[in-house]
């Protein structure tokens, strides 16, 4: 049984789906702070079984301590039960530190060593990069908001911990930019509140629930202007996870602890993703120009050569094919 942190989430559903497609059991702990039960309904109709759900928050270690001695059985650990909105990281920095620093500390000081750890990590931890594509041993900086800062603590102290513990092995996956859907349209990104990230934005003002998108800058020193990142569909980083996984549990890693990028490898501006929004809808998106926002970073795309090297995985679907999925889903969802 493989325990699943933040399992109800926009990552963790999608990366439950592959691991019960692999034969995985699983147990889903989540606090529902940004996701609902709509989505456990959603994964049993994707996989066809009942799937183990327990409603906790990793802050708090008692029930958490409690739930760890009551699963003996358990054979690894996904992480992904984390604050996320960079934004309101900046406005509440506290509360990202409590909970994604000190979920992680419960997490580690409740389960055995010698399980294998998964840490659901960022790009964030590069900074704005000296030097593109990203390679996994470009300069650590400091990142630009909490949120990032908290994903940067979480790999020191993973790190630290497999030094003074020889038998702990983790791997942190350093995602890009997560896009897209579930083929079913069963489950898929669907934040409480207005999105943050671009994809939703586009899909949730193309059916007028928000006001129409604002492309922060079209004077940055990119092709068309605005700003580039790499976007990779959500269940091709829901096989990585996988991938990682199946590493540990075959005694695979070369160190104790390591840190993998999971992208696509191409970058792609604000304005390709509205023209590939509008190619796979049939739609004319409204939107317009406004300042640049501060604090975002011109261009970030990922060398993936060790994931695809290492862990026996590479991204199958294109931008535009994410895209549609994410639409897809869009149009199911608003449906309901």
């Amino acid at each position: 049984m493989i325990l699943i942190t933040g399992g109800l989430g926009y990552i963790g559903s999608h990366t439950v789906v592959e691991l019960i497609a692999q034969g995985k059991e699983v147990l889903i702990v989540d606090d529902l702070s940004n996701s609902n039960l709509q989505v456990l309904e959603g994964l049993e109709k994707i996989t066809g079984q009942s799937i183990n759900f327990v409603q906790l928050d990793v802050k708090e270690a008692p029930p958490l301590n409690e739930l760890i001695q009551a699963h003996p059985q358990l054979e690894g650990v996904i992480h992904f039960a984390a604050a996320k909105a960079v934004g309101e990281s900046a406005l509440n920095p506290l509360k990202y530190y409590q909970n994604n620093v000190g979920g992680l500390l419960n997490l580690l000081q409740s389960i055995p060593t010698n399980i294998p750890f998964i840490f659901s990590s960022s790009c964030t931890v590069y900074g704005d990069a000296d030097a593109l594509p990203i390679v996994e041993n470009s300069p650590i900086k400091r990142p630009k908001s909490p949120y990032g800062n908290t994903k940067k603590i979480g790999e020191e102290i993973l790190e630290e911990h497999s030094r003074a513990h020889a038998n702990f092995k983790a791997i942190s996956l350093r995602y890009f930019n997560p896009i897209g859907a579930h083929a079913s349209g069963y489950i898929g990104e669907n934040p409480k509140g207005q999105p943050e990230n671009l994809v939703p934005y586009i899909t949730q003002s193309a059916v007028g629930k928000i006001p129409p998108l604002t492309v922060f800058g079209d004077d940055y020193p990119t092709a068309d202007g605005t700003c580039v990142r790499d976007y990779i569909h959500v269940v091709d980083l829901a096989r990585a996870h996988v991938a990682a996984f199946n590493r540990l549990e075959e005694n695979k890693s070369k160190t104790a602890y390591e840190v993998f990028n999971v992208g696509t490898g191409q970058g792609h501006s604000v304005l390709e993703v509205i023209a590939s929004f509008e190619r796979v809808s049939g739609k004319s998106l409204n939107y317009s120009i406004g300042p640049r926002r501060e604090g975002d970073i011109v261009t970030a795309y990922a060398n993936v050569d060790k994931a695809l090297q290492q862990l026996n995985w590479s991204p199958k679907y294109s931008l535009d094919e994410a895209v549609h999925s994410a639409w897809q889903w869009e149009l199911n969802n608003s449906s309901r």
